[in-house]
């Protein structure tokens, strides 16, 4: 998944601004504690923080954006 498609995805479930928080604030447990932003920086592939986004949030993300 390319980081484009990666971040339109984020914005689709999340909204625009909303989207922005959850990178830079929420810590995921399925990142090994860090937020999407620190995964995402420390080189981590844009489908496993997918999947980690999906796995913490399954009632927010549609199911054709899994």
């Amino acid at each position: 998944m390319r980081l484009t498609d990666f971040w339109a995805r984020l914005e689709e479930a999340f909204g625009p601004g909303y989207a922005a928080s959850i990178a830079s604030d929420q810590v995921l447990s399925q990142l090994g504690g860090r937020t999407i932003e620190q995964a995402l920086k420390a080189g981590e592939q844009t489908h496993v923080v997918w999947r980690a986004v999906v796995a913490a949030y399954p009632d927010r993300v549609p199911a054709r954006l899994r």
